[in-house]
């Protein structure tokens, strides 16, 4: 079968880049849009100039000109979305919508894959204040898509492991603790963590797939199914350190809070419904949803004690 064009909105960022490049690999013609307002941006374009060595096509386009957008979708197949929605870089998910109508002109596209990579924004809708935004935003471009009919896949990739594992889910770093650890409650709840690699890889694979046609394909394989506590006794494995643990009660976590930034406040919300709650994976799978790892076993994941060894 032939392999559909993929064209890719937000290219150059932390997984737009690693879209482009699985896309490339799993042998689509690839397009990536190149906005005008890159200006002066050197880095977003050396990573664009990279990807047409590596065979991409850049398609110049702007969200403040539709018929740019809509002459940039009638060039493909599929659509992937991969703006930021994370507030302590850039928040531009109803930005979307202007995507949306593009797609809804057109009329071409076999599939849209909107910004979702994360949890699946249709069980958060109890979700705590500031953090909520994020799921309500994706929402709404939910509902865009489905009024104007448009074919769709939703990814719910969970959790990215840069964000969460070699930091054993600290707030406020990226990397490894040395001495001490806080436990969000007794550190059992369990929630799902992902390669970034990984999840472009089972992204692409979908594409194409009949099986995932307005459908949810939540990205939950069985051996990255952790609970905090569990990453942290990797990592002391790894080093072979003990690593002093203080226990956060919910209610202290949530009071902490208070005085934070808004950006700060949201991720503390979101920690709290993982950590506290365990939204990713306190449900089972429905008829709405498929599991990635279920549809494409050819793909070998990374599991977490393997991804920590590069932060030794």
């Amino acid at each position: 079968m032939e392999k559909s064009k993929v064209l890719v909105v937000g290219g150059t960022g932390y997984v737009g880049r690693r879209i482009v490049k699985a896309s490339l690999a799993q042998g689509h013609p690839t397009f990536v849009i190149q906005r005008p307002e890159i200006g002066l941006d050197i880095d977003k374009l050396q990573i664009l100039l990279s990807f047409k060595a590596e065979g991409a096509t850049l398609v110049e386009a702007s969200f403040a000109d539709h018929k740019s957008l809509v002459e940039a979708v009638k060039k493909v197949d599929v659509v992937i979305c991969t703006m930021s929605g994370v507030h302590f870089r850039s928040h531009n998910l109803l930005m979307q919508l202007k995507l949306v109508e593009a797609i809804k002109e057109a009329g071409n596209i076999k599939r849209f894959l909107p910004s979702e990579f994360g949890m699946d924004p249709a069980r958060m809708g109890d979700a705590l204040e500031p953090g909520r935004v994020t799921f309500d935003e994706k929402m709404v471009v939910r509902k865009a898509i489905e009024e104007a009919n448009i074919p769709h896949t939703y990814v719910s990739s969970n959790c990215f492991a840069a964000y969460f594992v070699p930091n054993c889910s600290q707030l406020g770093t990226l990397t490894p603790p040395k001495e001490k650890v806080y436990l969000y409650g007794d550190g059992n709840v369990k929630a799902v963590f992902m390669d970034e690699d990984d999840v472009a890889a089972y992204t692409i694979k979908t594409v194409d797939d009949p099986r995932t046609l307005n459908k949810i394909v939540y990205i939950r394989p069985l051996e990255n199914i952790l609970s905090q506590g569990q990453i942290i006794e990797m990592w002391e494995k790894l080093t072979g350190k003990e690593l002093d643990k203080s226990i956060i009660s919910a209610e202290d976590f949530l009071a902490s809070m208070k005085g934070m930034d808004y950006a700060a406040q949201v991720g503390v919300g979101h920690f709290y419904h993982i950590y506290y709650e365990g939204c990713l994976t306190n449900f089972e799978i429905g008829e709405d949803g498929e599991e990635a790892s279920k549809l494409y076993p050819e793909i070998q994941y990374i599991r977490m004690d393997e991804y920590l060894k590069r932060y030794l």
